[in-house]
């Protein structure tokens, strides 16, 4: 199977800075995209980045200018880092992988996979 485990978040003053990373591992082939997506109380979840095996990169409005999403193709591991953090971006983060592995010998299969999430809070 595959596992996504994440790292980073906590709490942070507005106008602060914080890293989060993710790490696909397990029986796999391929990496495709990975990103992250957040869910604040009460909303739906929402894309925050994406980025391709080929490096090219997808934000929301939201996040354009402040946020930097990078991956280590190598390492199955992507990286976000946010700066000029608001507390409108207060949420818990999810890390998404498009993960493709060979189920039988002949069968390449591509599925999503979610990480359990981190909490990023944001005070004001």
């Amino acid at each position: 199977q595959v596992q996504l485990v994440e790292s980073g978040g906590g709490l942070v003053q507005a106008g602060g800075s914080l890293g989060l990373s993710c790490a696909a591992s397990g029986s796999i082939f391929r990496v495709n995209s990975m990103g992250w997506y957040r869910q604040a109380p009460g909303k739906q979840r929402e894309l925050v980045a994406t980025i391709t095996s080929g490096g090219s990169t997808n934000y929301a409005d939201s996040v354009k200018g402040r946020f930097t999403l990078s991956r280590d193709n190598a390492k199955n591991t992507v990286y976000l880092q946010m700066n000029s953090l608001k507390p409108e971006d207060t949420a818990v983060y999810y890390c998404k992988a498009e993960v493709s592995r060979w189920t039988t010998s002949v069968i390449l299969t591509t599925n999503n996979y979610w990480g359990q999430g981190t909490q990023v809070t944001v005070s004001s």
